[in-house]
């Protein structure tokens, strides 16, 4: 007979409130030692609040935890750290001046000297042996985003934890890194740690998953096994939507064929300088049409952020020219808008309130003079929030206490309502649950109908594929080809392009 598995974590009938809100409903969660456990849910679902609560940054209102057995109550994190309980973060936590080594063992030692050799033969170590690749020496602000998330790892292998908590570990990442941290979340769970893996992608959790626990408006919906669901009807993911969002998800958009009109922005010869003054751009030319999406796209760190910021005028140009042109017709259009891939450092205040975040860039709308119209301003909050349907509809909450998806939705809300004649959307859907994805794209559709013109930047190729009218893609700061989606033998040279291979 097998042995009764045994259970690392047991939450019962956790209740967790905020104003307007009940995050958690008397949730039951149960986590086995060396699973891969998913939760997955829609923005807002409370999965984020459930975790948090087990790492000890929240203290659920009502219910009980069990680790190994033992009933706990944790006041801070560092109570859930010393019984081998951590947390990778959406938003990492790490010190960008700081060596990697600095940054893991920053807060895990109270030695005033430290042994600085020794500790980064710890780290090398321990970077090998789950195939992380990370120098201990190297300083933080040189590694990719992928490159960091291992540190975030290696701070917890540092600290010997038993049960991972990674929430959205996959949003900021490429598809290879995505893999690469698949096999590392595989090896942790083979060597006996149990991994909780936040989520709102279908396709990742019936990858990486051995069990996936849906979370919906604060309550559990199912606890199940992938392949279970799979043998069952064969339709695993849209079972799995139906659990999320209550609803068919189809994710099938019809645009419709091209109707491009007038070039409403042209760029020609532009080159930039990126951080470090190296070339990021060289001298490129495109043209944007009104009533089209035009998809940037190229494998992340090819020149995409440097060329959004140079129209957005948050980076000096070295040459070339932008030019916006409006027609009559578009005049009353609001020139250009735009949705930044970084929603906390550049999309949005995240001490001020909903309210405030959703009128940031259109602030003179709603003032006289110095003076604010608050009342106006929170009229056009509760229009805008039910619209688009930002959970939890408080305009005055702060929008540090909203998840990361409703983040991204206050963005997009506030620039999708000022009807721009040219959209700059870069990763609009990061963060997003399915159903949320949904309406975005829709969105998306619906601006390029109604005459405006609409570059969008993300690395998901499908939705460029499926948006698109034409697909720019860089590589090494080069236009490589541009491609109109009604060319379909042509598609598939899009692969080899972003590799940096002409047909």
């Amino acid at each position: 007979m097998p042995d009764k598995p045994h259970i690392a974590v047991h939450m019962k009938q956790i209740v967790k409130q905020f104003p307007g809100i009940t995050a958690n409903d008397h949730i039951d969660f149960r986590l086995l030692k060396g699973e891969i456990h998913s939760l997955l849910g829609e923005n807002g679902a409370g999965k984020t609040t459930l975790m948090n609560i087990l790492s000890g940054f929240y203290q659920p209102d009502e219910g009980d935890i069990y680790v190994n057995g033992n009933r706990v109550c944790f006041r801070y994190p560092g109570e859930a750290l010393s019984l081998g309980i951590g947390m990778i973060h959406q938003h990492f936590r790490l010190v960008s001046q700081f060596t990697v080594a600095e940054n893991i063992i920053l807060g895990a030692s109270n030695s005033v000297i430290l042994n600085q050799s020794g500790i980064n033969t710890k780290v090398r170590k321990l970077s090998n042996a789950y195939g992380l690749d990370i120098e201990p020496e190297v300083p933080l602000w040189k590694l990719s985003v992928g490159e960091q998330q291992r540190v975030e790892i290696l701070k917890m292998l540092f600290r010997k934890i038993q049960i991972l908590i990674m929430d959205e570990p996959t949003a900021v990442l490429t598809p290879g890194e995505v893999e690469n941290l698949f096999k590392t979340i595989r090896l942790l769970r083979d060597t006996g740690c149990s991994v909780v893996f936040i989520t709102h992608k279908l396709e990742e959790v019936v990858e990486v998953s051995d069990y996936i626990t849906v979370l919906r408006r604060g309550k559990v919906m199912s606890t199940v096994h992938p392949t279970k669901i799979q043998k069952r009807s064969g339709i695993v993911k849209s079972e799995l939507a139906r659990m999320m969002v209550g609803r068919e998800v189809i994710l099938e958009i019809g645009k419709g064929p091209s109707k491009s009109g007038k070039p409403i922005l042209k760029v020609e010869n532009l080159a930039v300088k990126g951080d470090r003054g190296e070339t990021a751009l060289k001298a490129i030319s495109f043209v944007l049409h009104e009533r089209e999406i035009l998809g940037i796209l190229g494998v992340a760190g090819n020149g995409q952020t440097e060329l959004v910021e140079a129209l957005t005028g948050l980076r000096k140009a070295e040459n070339g020219t932008i030019e916006v042109n409006l027609d009559q017709g578009l005049s009353e259009k609001t020139p250009m808008c735009y949705v930044p891939e970084d929603r906390l450092g550049k999309g949005t205040i995240p001490s001020m309130s909903i309210s405030y975040n959703l009128v940031l860039t259109c602030i003179d709308k709603f003032s006289r003079g110095p003076l604010l119209m608050k009342k106006a301003i929170l009229r056009w909050a509760e229009k805008v929030i039910e619209k688009f349907k930002i959970t939890p509809p408080n305009p005055d909450l702060l929008s540090s206490q909203l998840s990361g998806g409703n983040l991204q939705k206050v963005i997009l809300a506030r620039e999708l309502s000022q009807n721009p004649a040219i959209l700059i959307a870069e990763q609009p859907t990061r963060g997003l649950d399915i159903g949320a994805t949904e309406d975005v794209w829709k969105a998306l559709i619906n601006q390029r109908n109604q005459r405006s013109g609409v570059l969008l930047v993300s690395g998901d190729l499908r939705e460029v594929l499926t948006l698109s009218d034409r697909v720019l893609v860089l590589f090494r700061g080069e236009i490589m080809d541009i491609i109109s989606m009604e060319e379909e033998d042509r598609i598939g040279d899009i692969g080899p392009l972003m590799a940096g291979v002409r047909a």
